[in-house]
């Protein structure tokens, strides 16, 4: 008889990128066409659009400056300066410069210049090509991580015919920190792709030490529309002081173009959702708004400042009633601890400190414990060669802020009940213990939802904050004085306490 062969394990087969869901407020500009065909090739992208037209670097400042285009990847700098900046620089070295594309897009919650490149690069192309034309550079540079948006890129170059500049696209490491500036260029050039911890800027010294003009995806793809439509056409959409229109990555998975001033409820909406127990704005390096200022907000840079907010690099995260929030927290900040460039010691050593102090905090370590996280927030601040450790300190301590009733329970050993769902998302495996678990409802004592009748005059503002637990009966007031509460619901119902004008509600444990 025979033995049987050894049998081998199959090899693993890696999981498929994700793909966003593409939706527009508003008629489209950047997903123009995308409603009749997946992608655009580069003739329906000329019916669609026309050819681009040719533009000097005066003008091409010009309009920049007139349509107050910023970039579009988290700092919000002005291309106009950009432009500028180059010009500089050339005239300070040989006249060299070059051009590049930055669509790594490293954070797991933002996917739009993914789409982009995806979807219509043709006109991230013309933007790029564009300013090379302009600035008299040779050379364009894409740099991108996942490989389904390399061979989009590809198939593009390649549908344009003859270019009289080098124009290529490198697939480049996926981390959280490819994106930055420096890390970005070495990575283009066949280097380490880290951040060199050197302020050095690109327009002076960037892809093979010539000036460079460095942007991001949506910057590029924004040019290419504004140079179509022309100044005063570009602003017929957005607002005044903030024309145009802006991608959002909405709950990591949807892609949603909308005007400059557009309400976040309204986005939301759209996407078939709502602000849940909060909404973080920006991405990873953002901030929490509370599901009250969710109500009110508007998604623009002067609007958002009022919320401690900015748009960054367009992550619209909500979180759902039922996850757990401290666990979330945890589970991202042990991501961004994995994800530096391991090259100083607050990432090194002071991240993957934070997210452990972090996790003992959430598992029951006291009041102490969040005394020790706002320590190691300190220690790293500041003392990066990147901002990635400043970055991810703001993460935490927005979080602290937006719920600090949820970790005080948590550092109290009472939990939530809540498990974490992956509501934010986070991409490989995460080194370390796993993000703690919610306590289980029966580990802690069922909560009630109290109404004081002394003092509740009948304003019925709470049964709209917690639906589902209080009901009104017809003359107004609150059907019942004691109501269970659900676990999932205690994050309402504080907001129904600090609402009331009253003061008639209050949450007791029961006995």
């Amino acid at each position: 008889m025979t033995a049987p062969a050894p049998t081998r394990p199959l090899p693993a087969v890696p999981e498929p990128e994700p793909v966003p869901t593409l939706a527009s407020l508003g008629p489209p500009r950047l997903l123009a066409g995308l409603d009749a065909m997946p992608r655009l090739d580069r003739v329906a992208h000329l019916a669609q659009h026309d050819s681009p037209p040719r533009l000097t670097t005066q003008e091409l400042i010009a309009l920049a400056e007139d349509t107050d285009l910023r970039g579009r990847g988290g700092a919000g700098f002005p291309f106009a300066r950009k432009l500028s900046a180059v010009l500089d620089g050339m005239k300070r070295s040989d006249g060299k410069a070059a051009v590049v594309v930055n669509g790594s897009e490293g954070e797991p919650s933002c996917l739009k210049d993914t789409a982009l490149l995806l979807h219509v690069p043709h006109l991230v192309l013309d933007g790029a090509l564009l300013a090379a034309e302009a600035l008299g550079a040779q050379e364009v540079a894409i740099g991108v991580t996942r490989e389904d948006v390399a061979d989009s890129v590809r198939r593009a170059i390649g549908e344009r015919g003859p270019i009289r500049r080098t124009l290529r696209v490198s697939l480049l490491t996926e981390r959280f920190v490819t994106g930055e500036g420096t890390a970005l260029t070495s990575g283009l050039m066949g280097g380490s792709g880290l951040p060199s911890g050197r302020k050095v800027r690109s327009s002076e010294r960037g892809l093979n030490g010539v000036p460079t003009l460095l942007s991001n995806t949506e910057t590029y793809a924004q040019l290419a529309v504004a140079a179509r439509l022309g100044a005063l056409g570009y602003r017929t959409a957005g607002l005044p002081t903030e024309p145009g229109t802006l991608l959002l990555t909405v709950a990591g998975n949807r892609v949603v173009e909308a005007p400059y001033g557009i309400p976040l409820a309204q986005v939301l909406a759209l996407c078939g959702t709502d602000a849940g127990q909060g909404v973080l704005i920006g991405g990873y390096h953002g901030t929490f708004i509370s599901p009250y200022d969710a109500q009110t907000a508007t998604l623009s840079r002067d609007a958002l400042k009022g919320y401690g907010a900015v748009l960054g690099a367009g992550a619209v995260l909500p979180l759902p009633y039922d996850t757990c929030v401290a666990g979330e927290t945890v589970r991202v900040t042990r991501w961004m601890a994995a994800e530096s460039a391991g090259q100083c010691g607050p990432c090194v050593l002071g991240l993957p400190a934070l997210a452990d102090v972090l996790a003992d905090a959430v598992r029951g370590g006291g009041d102490t414990a969040l005394d020790a996280v706002r320590a190691r927030m300190d220690a790293v601040r500041g003392r990066g060669a990147c901002s990635h450790p400043d970055g991810t300190a703001r993460f935490v301590a927005s979080a602290l802020a937006a719920f600090p009733e949820e970790f005080e329970r948590h550092a109290r050993g009472f939990g939530c009940g809540r498990p974490v769902t992956g509501a934010l998302p986070v991409t490989g495996h995460l080194p370390g213990p796993p993000p703690p678990a919610a306590a289980p409802p029966a580990a802690r004592k069922q909560e009630r939802l109290l109404v004081d009748w002394t003092l509740c005059r009948g304003h019925g503002l709470c049964a709209d904050v917690v639906p589902g637990v209080i009901k009104l009966g017809p003359d107004g007031y609150p059907e019942s004085a004691n109501m269970a509460l659900p676990a999932r619901m205690r994050r309402r119902a504080q907001l129904a306490v600090r609402r009331c004008p009253a003061l008639a509600l209050r949450i007791q444990a029961a006995n």
